[in-house]
């Protein structure tokens, strides 16, 4: 019999329930903040609200450093010894370069271990339930082809919708020029941004936290049912505008909790502190085509 396939990601995934990684043995890889002249590891030596505030009270822009070829190899090579097959699950290509870093780690162990990396095209929750799903799918399915095939179908499920606070965050990225950060900052406006096909991308634009608050609803309205939420915020309590935006959510909709967490150092190196967001993972659709209510809240 087939040894169990081994489950492998970085720290870009965000888990709402952290135990997930010891429960499916998953082996996550830290991935490098460097800010200031210091490369912290992030989720061994950073805490996300507290580098949030070191963000906020400093002007500098922190760089996601990706783990090397070497790294990845290493990790590769010490499950080799306890299985033959690893799918190793990464933040989207078109963001970040940690996807061809995995790639280029799997040189002189192909022989020993077949190893297949996935690009998510998500960050964060997205990332995260893609990675709880490919492990929770390894405990029955021995075929890694079948896994990536159920996990193909999920990355269309993923949505996300994100504001700004400071512009020069996107400005790094080229989501926007240098003089389309001057006069939006000046202008006190803050673009909305998304993730397609995996790419961070600037969509529509505000001016107050009002009317973040009502482009956050219309994303919700989209939704006829969804299986997962997760309202982002820089802060450990929820700030004001969460507070006014769950207020409007049950008002809109049927009540129900609406988790908040602080967003990770990963994601705050394309978005700066103060930033806000919502990810959702839609239902999936039943055998007649319809959004499966198992597990599912409606939004009608």
């Amino acid at each position: 019999m087939p040894s169990k396939i081994k489950i492998v990601t970085d720290s870009a995934a965000h888990f709402s329930d952290p135990s997930v990684v010891s429960d499916y043995d998953i082996t996550v890889v830290p991935l490098g903040i460097r800010w200031k002249g210091q490369l912290y590891r992030e989720g061994v030596d950073l805490d996300a609200a507290a580098f949030l505030e070191m963000l906020n009270a400093s002007s500098g822009l922190p760089q996601l450093v990706p783990p090397s070829a070497d790294e990845f190899h290493a990790v590769y090579a010490r499950l080799a010894r306890e299985t033959d097959r690893i799918l190793s699950i990464h933040l989207s290509q078109a963001m970040h370069s940690t996807w061809q870093n995995a790639q280029d780690g799997i040189q002189n162990l192909l022989g020993r271990c077949t190893i297949t990396v996935v690009d998510s095209k998500s960050i964060g929750l997205g990332l995260a339930l893609m990675v709880e799903e490919a492990a929770r799918l390894a405990e029955t399915c021995d075929s890694v082809d079948e896994i990536v095939r159920l996990l193909r179908k999920q990355i269309g499920r993923l949505y996300t919708i994100f504001t700004v606070d400071r512009l020069a965050y996107l400005q790094q990225h080229q989501l926007l020029s240098q003089p389309q950060a001057l006069l939006g900052t000046m202008l006190g406006i803050k673009p909305l941004l998304t993730i397609e096909d995996g790419e961070l991308l600037a969509m529509e634009k505000v001016r107050t936290p009002l009317q973040t608050i009502d482009k956050f609803v219309e994303f919700m309205l989209e939704f006829s049912a969804v299986d997962q939420v997760l309202i982002l915020q820089s802060a450990v309590q929820p700030t004001e505008q969460t507070q006014a935006l769950i207020e409007r959510l049950n008002i809109e909709f049927a009540a129900r909790t609406y988790p908040t967490a602080v967003y990770q150092p990963s994601l705050a190196c394309y978005l700066g502190p103060n930033a806000s967001g919502i990810m959702v993972y839609e239902a999936a659709l039943n055998s007649e085509g319809h959004r499966s209510q198992h597990e599912a809240e409606e939004y009608e």
